[in-house]
């Protein structure tokens, strides 16, 4: 199996929907890079209810070892380059991300990734989730930024649509 190499928003996102579990029964272990660890602190110091990744046995926190590697790109984050990164040093990584632009970035770097819809799909292909859809609104209600299109996909795969 790949490794799977995780940014913050997956974290976050199934941390609040109390479904952080589901990493480790989908993916199994998970590495984090230092950057996207010191993000999860750095909220969880403004009081953004976080994952602790130390509670978390699954989980190894790693810092890319090579120079910087990605292309510049100004509106990419450092827990986004980290991954990235981390990614292309592994070969043969997956990466879980949500931002759009790091999506970009991902594919023009030929790597494989994935993201918190993609996880909750598998989720329910598994039979971890009854439902999609619901877990969708509660992700729009945290922040989740999500447009019509990709909804109405998202509950097409899950074969949730009426």
């Amino acid at each position: 199996m790949p490794e799977i190499i995780c940014n913050t928003s997956p974290l976050q996102y199934l941390h609040q929907l109390g479904l952080l579990h589901l990493l480790p029964d989908l993916v199994g272990r998970v590495v984090v890079p230092s950057a996207v660890a010191g993000e999860l602190s750095a909220g969880r110091a403004l009081g953004v209810d976080l994952p602790v990744l130390d509670k978390l046995e699954w989980v190894t926190i790693r810092a890319p070892r090579s120079a910087p590697v990605i292309p510049l790109v100004v509106d990419l984050g450092a827990g986004e380059t980290e991954a990235l990164a981390l990614a292309l040093e592994f070969g043969n990584a997956e990466v879980l991300l949500d931002d759009a632009l790091a999506r970009r970035v991902a594919a023009m770097l030929g790597l494989t990734f994935r993201g918190t819809l993609g996880l909750l799909l598998d989720a329910k292909r598994e039979r971890l989730v009854a439902a999609v859809g619901p877990l969708m609104d509660r992700l729009k209600s945290l922040g989740f930024h999500l447009s019509r299109d990709t909804e109405r996909s998202v509950l097409e795969l899950a074969d949730e649509i009426l």
